[in-house]
């Protein structure tokens, strides 16, 4: 029988706040064993989402765009826009500064796990926060959780 999101997501996921401290989130994700936050604003309306890999920029740094000075005139031979973004994540004090904004691939409860996994497939992500019509966030799927319903499976037909 084929699943829907809502009954494999983890419910009430732990919510950052764009205004909390990079230190503060860092310091939930280690003690709660998990990869991401789902960031809300007042409304608890997702609005981004930080996870280690934005994090990541705070310890290894920003290398800068290779470019070639030419007639008194630099010439970035790499897109600066991307190392502006990254240099912003390296330097970010709060969860706000360094989370991946909107848009975000997100997924409602009622969608099946055939759905989510053609989603994780697609858009090559490994978590996707579960939002209501209204837009708020009320659960987060991985990948995680789809594999544990696929090994159950698999054990269920081996019996």
């Amino acid at each position: 029988m084929p699943k829907t999101v809502a009954e494999v997501m983890t419910p009430n996921p732990i919510l950052a706040q764009p205004e909390m401290p990079l230190r503060e989130a860092l310091q939930l994700m280690v003690d709660r064993h998990i990869g991401c936050l789902p960031v809300v604003n007042s409304s608890g309306h997702l609005v981004g989402i930080i996870s280690g890999t934005d994090l990541m920029w705070q310890e290894s740094g920003v290398t800068p765009p290779a470019y070639i000075t030419f007639l008194d005139s630099v010439i970035y031979l790499e897109n600066f826009s991307r190392y502006e973004q990254e240099l912003h994540k390296a330097l970010g004090q709060t969860v706000g500064e360094v989370m991946t904004p909107e848009p975000l691939v997100t997924i409602t409860p009622n969608k099946s796990l055939s759905d989510a996994a053609r989603l994780f497939n697609e858009k090559r992500v490994h978590r996707l926060p579960v939002v209501e019509q209204s837009g708020k966030v009320i659960g987060i799927l991985t990948c995680g959780d789809i594999l544990r319903v696929m090994a159950t499976t698999q054990s269920s037909k081996a019996d």
